[in-house]
């Protein structure tokens, strides 16, 4: 005690100073409003650049939820897409685990091979979330592959990217079929075979699913012809097609599951046991 006593007295005249200074501060900043607007200032500057780092931490925490939220909101807007009946003549916006809505499931890769010949693709979705063998995947870009096997909580997939894929694709200004291959060489592009000599191509046209299976609905993007050649053999055109999508950075992903699925494939298979 007896030493804090001697350090006020000893101060007595500088801490009487401040004193002083801080009270005529005061009366200052109460009677003189343009210092007074600008002490306020000055603290809403030290506080807004706080506030606004604290909101930028925030906002990179919630990137995870807020893509999550993204890729069930395209997932949602999918579904309306595919459920139509035209879906060409709906104009497509702009552009987690679990069922969103009944018809596509969200999922995300978690294992993407791509410099074989034969690739697959490992997703964190399995039977447990409703992911069959043969369901077909996309993503905002378009087509990914096929289911091939399922886990409890896992799913592998056959990408495009795989010499053993045949999926059914047309030229969409004309409708001409063809069956979409990968002949091994870039992860880039794909090819289009077997489309017929009478089919009006051009480079730059667009490519996308033709709806003549229960796997991928009608008119889902793939890709554009870049190049164009003519089998000499079969005398159809071998089309060349640059991929919208970049095979080698997959994200989230969605598994399409076809209503009318299990009907169309248990027909089929009563009509091949009658032949």
């Amino acid at each position: 005690m007896q030493q804090i006593f001697n350090f006020l007295f000893k101060n007595s005249n500088r801490l009487l100073f401040l004193l002083l200074l801080s009270v005529s501060l005061l009366l200052t900043i109460q009677s003189h409003s343009y210092h007074k607007s600008r002490i306020i200032s000055s603290a809403n500057f030290l506080t807004g650049g706080v506030y606004e780092k604290i909101n930028n931490i925030t906002e990179y925490l919630n990137l995870k939820t807020e893509n999550d939220a993204l890729a069930l909101e395209n997932a949602r807007l999918k579904s309306l897409l595919f459920n139509a009946k035209d879906t060409t003549a709906i104009k497509k916006p702009e552009n987690l685990k679990g069922v969103y809505p009944e018809d596509i499931i969200v999922s995300k890769v978690i294992h993407n091979n791509y410099n074989t010949l034969e690739n697959f693709l490992t997703l964190n979705s399995g039977s447990n979330d409703g992911v069959k063998t043969d369901m077909g995947v996309i993503n905002s870009l378009g087509i990914v592959g096929i289911v091939d096997k399922t886990s409890a909580n896992y799913s592998t997939v056959v990408s495009i990217l795989n010499t053993k894929s045949q999926i059914n694709a047309k030229i969409k200004k004309s409708n001409h079929f063809g069956s979409l291959t990968w002949n091994g060489k870039s992860t880039g592009f794909v090819q289009l075979i077997d489309v017929p000599r009478l089919a009006s191509v051009r480079k730059g046209d667009t490519i996308v699913t033709g709806g003549q299976s229960v796997i991928f609905p009608e008119n889902i993007n793939i890709g554009t012809i870049d190049k164009i050649y003519i089998d000499n053999v079969t005398n159809y055109y071998t089309l060349n097609i640059k991929l919208f999508n970049d095979m080698t950075n997959l994200g989230h992903v969605y598994i399409i599951k076809s209503k009318d699925r299990d009907e169309v494939n248990n027909l089929e298979k009563t009509s091949k046991k009658d032949e």
